[in-house]
C-alpha cells in the first residue's frame, strides 16, 4: 500500500509538472511554491490557469477514471470467479456508446444545457445496459453463465442500434468514434465534480466487500454455511461496480483493458486476497491511467492520441498473456 501511494504521488507530480504547453517543470514548481507560500509566481496569469484549470483537473480526472475501471474490474472478477472479466462485461460500454451516439446525432449542440448532454446520456446508457442485462439474466434463470450470455446479447443489440444511428447520420461518425476511443478532455473541474460522488461511494462499498469476495471464492455453499448470502453480495457488488463504470464512461468515453491489466498486476505483486486486490487496484488504476494519459498528450505534442489507443497498446498483449496463464481455469 505504501509503495502504491508513493507511485500515485509520483504520477500526479510528474503529470502536473510536464505537459504539452511547454511551461517548464521548474517554473511550474515555482508556481506551486508561490501558491503555498504566497510568494511571486514565475508564471503569467494565463500560464497559471493552464496548470490549475486544465492540466491538474485532467490529472485528477484520469486518476478517478482509472481507479473506477480498475476497482470495478477486480470486483467483477471476484463476483464471476473469472480472471478475464472486466468493467464492460455486462453491457455498460455498449449502453454508453449507444446513448452517446444518439445524443451526438439528435443534439449536436450543447448550448443551453446546464450539464452537457453527452456525459448524462452515457451515464444513463451504461446503467441501462447493465440493468437490461440483469433483468434478462434473472428472467432466464440466473446464474453466472446466463448473466454473461445476457450481457453479450444486450451488447450486440445496443451496438446494432448505435450502428444504425451512425449510418443515418454519417457526418457525425468522426465525433462518435473520437468519443469511443476514449479521452479526458476537461473544461476545468466540472467533470471531476460530476463523477467524484459516484466513484467515491462505489469505491468505499467495493473496498468494504473485499472480505466477502474472498469468501465467495470458495463457493456459494461454503459461503452460505458461514452465514453469508451469496446472491445479495453479488447484487451489491455488481451495482457498485456498474455505478463506478458508468460514472467513468460518462466523462472519458470507452477506455479498455484497465480493468484487466491492473488487478492482475496487483495479484502478481501482492497476492490474490480481495482485501488486498480491491484497494490496491483502486490506487493502481489511478496510477496506470495517469501515466497513460501523460503519454497520450505528450508523445505527439501538440497533437494528442486517444487514451484508449495507449491502454489498448499495453493491454492487448497483457490480455493474451493472462489468457494463456489461465487457460485451464477460464470457463
Amino acid at each position: 500500500m505504501a509503495t502504491a501511494l508513493v507511485a500515485l504521488v509520483a504520477a500526479v507530480s510528474v503529470s502536473t509538472l510536464i505537459g504539452a504547453a511547454g511551461l517548464g517543470w521548474t517554473r511550474v514548481v515555482g508556481e506551486i511554491v508561490a501558491q503555498l507560500t504566497g510568494g511571486v509566481s514565475p508564471l503569467s496569469e494565463r500560464e497559471a490557469a493552464i496548470v490549475w484549470q486544465v492540466r491538474f483537473p485532467r490529472v485528477v480526472l484520469a486518476g478517478l477514471v482509472g481507479a473506477a475501471l480498475a476497482v470495478s474490474g477486480a470486483a467483477y472478477q471476484g463476483v464471476f470467479r473469472n480472471p478475464l472479466a472486466d468493467p464492460y462485461l455486462l453491457g455498460a460500454a455498449a449502453g454508453a456508446g449507444m446513448a452517446a451516439t444518439l445524443v451526438v446525432v439528435t443534439a449536436p449542440s450543447a448550448a443551453g444545457w446546464i450539464i452537457g448532454p453527452l456525459p448524462l446520456a452515457a451515464f444513463a446508457g451504461a446503467l441501462g445496459g447493465v440493468g437490461l442485462t440483469w433483468v434478462l439474466g434473472r428472467s432466464a434463470g440466473g446464474g453466472t453463465a446466463v448473466l454473461l450470455l445476457s450481457g453479450i446479447a444486450v451488447a450486440a443489440f445496443l451496438t446494432s442500434i448505435q450502428t444504425f444511428a451512425q449510418q443515418l447520420n454519417t457526418d457525425t461518425i468522426k465525433q462518435v468514434y473520437t468519443w469511443m476511443l476514449g479521452g479526458l478532455n476537461t473544461s476545468g473541474w466540472h467533470e471531476v465534480l460530476l463523477t467524484l460522488p459516484y466513484i467515491t461511494v462505489s469505491a468505499i462499498v467495493l473496498c468494504l466487500c473485499g472480505r466477502l469476495l474472498d469468501v465467495l471464492a470458495v463457493g456459494d455453499e461454503e459461503a452460505a454455511s458461514l452465514g453469508i448470502r451469496p446472491g445479495r453480495v453479488r447484487v451489491l457488488v455488481l451495482l457498485a461496480a456498474s455505478l463506478a463504470t458508468a460514472a467513468a464512461v460518462a466523462v472519458s468515453g470507452l477506455i479498455g483493458f484497465v480493468g484487466i491489466v491492473v488487478p492482475h498486476v496487483v495479484r502478481l505483486l501482492a497476492g490474490s486476497s480481495y482485501r488486498v486486490v480491491v484497494p490496491l487496484s483502486l490506487i493502481g488504476g489511478a496510477v496506470f491511467l495517469i501515466v497513460a494519459d501523460q503519454v497520450a498528450r505528450t508523445v505527439v505534442a501538440p497533437a494528442e492520441l486517444p487514451i484508449g489507443v495507449i491502454t489498448a497498446f499495453t493491454g492487448a498483449p497483457f490480455f493474451l498473456l493472462v489468457l494463456r496463464m489461465n487457460r485451464g481455469r477460464v470457463r
